[in-house]
């Protein structure tokens, strides 16, 4: 591997843009290119050389990624060109922003700043998604959790570092430590990989599905499947046909349970919880959650309740964001400045997508005065007709 070469590379040789390799490395490493699928032990360093022998060879094309297990590269989170690309994405507003290799919480603090500054001419900051794929990362979970809006399980480039076993165990771990945060979570890498080239999942990528599902994630992700694949529509289908399955399979009556013991502190999250608590024991057909932010809908989805909740929103990015919550379904709504009228025309917007018929009950929730992120402050029981 040669970090001063830029021809493209042979059975021999092969050029890198990440220049500092040979000063993170040395002899006895073990690199693993493409995923993993390529692995090379390093014999020597010599200069911009690193030298190693093939234990697993392949074909490698251009611009595939380097790992080094166990971690240790010193690449930073950021890169001059990843900075472009924030600003490029707050032109077109993205709702979320996904940043590769964060090593902790101040590679997510960084990138939030880059965002919000980028996104100053056009009033926008965007929710921030941590993709954990770096063994460095693990001991830094709940702080990389805590400063941003959401994490990645990204499996390629963490069984890489971490090795395959311990995947597993690792998602489910930050599944359940994304909801105990209220952050979101999604999972992703290889989900219905089969499906590039076939069109029905095998067996276990039907229980990979399932179980990120029953582990609690909000969503799971394709890339090659639908970038690439020649079943792009055929993998979507079934992957919701699992997602549905697993969902109804799901123990919602540890909803007691995960109340027990808990304090909370704010108005808003007091409101959403009692929404959540009240509609399961009252058999609610819904519950509608009146929001500007998206808050109190996010509150109520870190919840397993079977319930559907509808996050209604006068804001179109709340809408959008809101769509990523688990068991959430975001509708838009006219401004109302008047309490009353809005709740009348949430009901209205319900019935007249069929959701609501006359004689059911459902459980609402809203801020007053209207208007103001983070003011919910009413819940209320209402029965249609």
């Amino acid at each position: 591997l040669d970090a001063d070469r830029t021809e493209l590379g042979n059975q021999d040789i092969a050029s890198l843009d990440y220049k500092e390799l040979p000063r993170d490395v040395k002899p006895g490493d073990t690199l693993l290119l493409n995923d993993g699928l390529l692995v090379l032990t390093v014999d020597h360093v010599r200069g911009a050389q690193v030298h190693t022998t093939v234990k697993l060879g392949g074909e490698l094309s251009n611009n595939k990624g380097i790992n080094k297990q166990g971690g240790g590269l010193t690449a930073p989170a950021l890169t001059g060109k990843d900075m472009e690309d924030i600003k490029t994405a707050m032109s077109f507003q993205c709702e979320y922003l996904a940043v590769s290799f964060p090593k902790n919480a101040t590679d997510m603090e960084m990138a939030r700043q880059l965002a919000n500054v980028a996104g100053e001419p056009y009033r926008h900051k965007p929710a921030m998604i941590a993709k954990i794929e770096r063994y460095e990362a693990i001991p830094h979970l709940e702080a990389i959790l805590k400063a941003s809006d959401g994490i990645m399980v990204a499996r390629g480039d963490l069984a890489v570092e971490v090795g395959n076993a311990a995947v597993p165990a690792l998602q489910k771990r930050m599944i359940k430590m994304a909801r105990a945060l209220d952050k979101v979570s999604i999972t992703a890498t290889q989900m219905m990989e089969s499906m590039i080239v076939n069109p029905v999942p095998t067996r276990a990528e039907v229980s990979d599905v399932a179980n990120a599902v029953l582990d609690g994630t909000d969503a799971v992700m394709l890339s090659a499947e639908t970038a690439a694949g020649k079943f792009p529509i055929e993998t979507v289908e079934q992957m919701a046909n699992i997602a549905l399955e697993a969902e109804r399979a799901e123990d919602v009556t540890l909803l007691d349970t995960d109340f027990a013991g808990r304090q909370f502190g704010r108005i808003d999250q007091s409101i959403a919880m009692g929404a959540l608590f009240t509609a399961h024991h009252l058999g609610c057909k819904a519950i509608l959650a009146l929001t500007e932010s998206g808050s109190t809908a996010l509150w109520m989805s870190r919840h397993r309740i079977n319930v559907p909740i509808f996050g209604l929103t006068t804001q179109v990015i709340s809408q959008r964001r809101m769509a990523l919550y688990r068991n959430v379904k975001p509708l838009l709504m006219p401004q109302f400045e008047d309490r009353d009228q809005a709740l009348a025309a949430a009901e209205r917007i319900l019935v007249e997508r069929g959701v609501l018929m006359p004689g059911d009950t459902y459980a609402i929730t809203c801020g007053e005065p209207m208007g103001y992120p983070g003011g919910t402050n009413m819940l209320k029981v209402c029965r249609v007709g």
